[in-house]
């Protein structure tokens, strides 16, 4: 009964008229089911654009993964309307904001109205716009990969770099083609 169901949801899924592709370089993994985002909650007492705790269920909306999980390389994006989207690495963070309609259709970039990382080396929120992020270092994110360790201060970058290798970048300086080449997954593909 569930193959069933499986096989005609697929079937349902797919465009009018096409078969999924036999060559699996063809598939495009267009498909991305993700939780909607958090509402923002009054009563929570924080402003309606301030970075607000992770909470413990939501999924990142790139990879699935639970943020709250990874404290020291969490991420956020919170749109006009207050609701937010929780991420568990920098790098899942720019991939969301390069093309937002297509891990959540309701938004548009415009509409995100301002993103936060955590501080690698103090855990506090930051605006991504005035971080430091930190590409090449032996610092391994979430994902046991390479990653973008975020820093208030250019001097805290530095001082990871010295110890870890890497290079400094500002959030204007980490390009679309600098993340895809960190991307380690298909649905990360565009």
């Amino acid at each position: 009964m569930l193959a069933i169901a499986v096989a005609a949801a697929a079937v349902v899924l797919l465009p009018h008229g096409e078969r999924a592709a036999a060559d699996p370089d063809l598939v495009t993994n267009e498909l991305c089911i993700v939780a909607p985002a958090t509402p923002y909650d009054p009563a929570s007492g924080l402003a309606m654009l301030a970075p607000r705790p992770i909470p413990a269920a939501a999924r990142c909306p790139v990879c699935g993964m639970y943020p709250a999980r990874f404290p020291r390389w969490a991420a956020q994006s919170i749109f006009r309307d207050g609701a937010a989207h929780y991420f568990d690495s920098p790098i899942d963070l720019f991939a969301f904001l390069q093309k937002v309609d297509r891990y959540d259709s309701r938004y548009a970039l415009n509409e995100v109205a301002v993103s936060f990382v955590t501080d690698f080396e103090t855990g506090q929120w930051i605006e991504a716009q005035d971080a430091f992020f930190v590409h090449g270092s032996s610092a391994f994110g979430p994902m046991r990969d390479a990653d973008l360790p975020a820093f208030a201060s250019r001097e805290a970058a530095d001082a990871l770099t010295r110890s870890r290798g890497g290079r400094v970048l500002a959030f204007t300086e980490v390009t679309p083609e600098l993340i895809q080449s960190l991307n380690r997954s298909v649905h990360h593909r565009h």
